[in-house]
């Protein structure tokens, strides 16, 4: 997948341009820049966002929140509007045909082409506007760092490796085993054969 700049200069571009552009391409914008977003993330990319979409939407959706799965637009306002590879949002005042103001975690999965933008442009994004816990994940090291909001900065990252458990701080009691994220055998079984 290519992360690539729209247009440079000084064009922003809005919402309202957004509307206009062919349905089937894929874009976000940040601070009014565009990012291509096509072709398609890789296979690997897709099954770890998807695991990982899947053990949210288990556990949260008995209670007041709900996950959700790219391609999703999260507008947040006339110049900043994202698809993040997962999400979850309690606040159902911002579901409608899209997501309306900051998710409560927001999970991107990293690809080569998006690394940067992901963990400099779109991490700066959403502590601006909110997003309580912001994940990140290396599907190649099988890895994630969180980032937790803490009076209006994220904190951390604290690292998670695949055999380990992540607490998601937003949530009380949420957690998730990345063992069932990246596919791999959880800590302690096979052990003693």
């Amino acid at each position: 997948m290519r992360a690539t700049v729209r247009a440079k200069g000084e064009k922003k571009y809005t919402w309202q341009d957004y509307l206009t552009w062919p349905d089937d391409e894929r874009w976000e914008v940040i601070d009014g820049a565009a990012y291509d977003m096509t072709p398609s993330p890789s296979f690997q990319h897709q099954k770890v966002a998807g695991n990982f979409y899947r053990v949210l939407r288990d556990r949260v959706g008995k209670g007041p929140c709900i996950a959700a799965i790219a391609p999703l637009d999260v507008y947040l306002d006339d110049v900043n509007f994202v698809q993040p590879d997962v999400l979850v949002v309690c606040d159902e005042k911002k579901i409608r045909d899209r997501i309306y103001g900051a998710p409560d975690l927001v999970v991107e999965v990293l690809s080569p082409s998006t690394s940067v933008k992901d963990r400099r442009e779109k991490k700066n994004l959403y502590e601006k506007f909110g997003v309580r816990e912001y994940v990140i994940v290396h599907p190649e090291e099988m890895l994630v760092e969180r980032f937790f909001l803490n009076e209006g900065r994220f904190r951390g990252p604290d690292v998670f490796g695949s055999q380990e458990v992540l607490p998601l701080l937003f949530l009380e009691g949420m957690e998730v085993p990345l063992w069932e994220v990246f596919e791999v055998q959880p800590p302690g079984e096979g052990e003693g054969a």
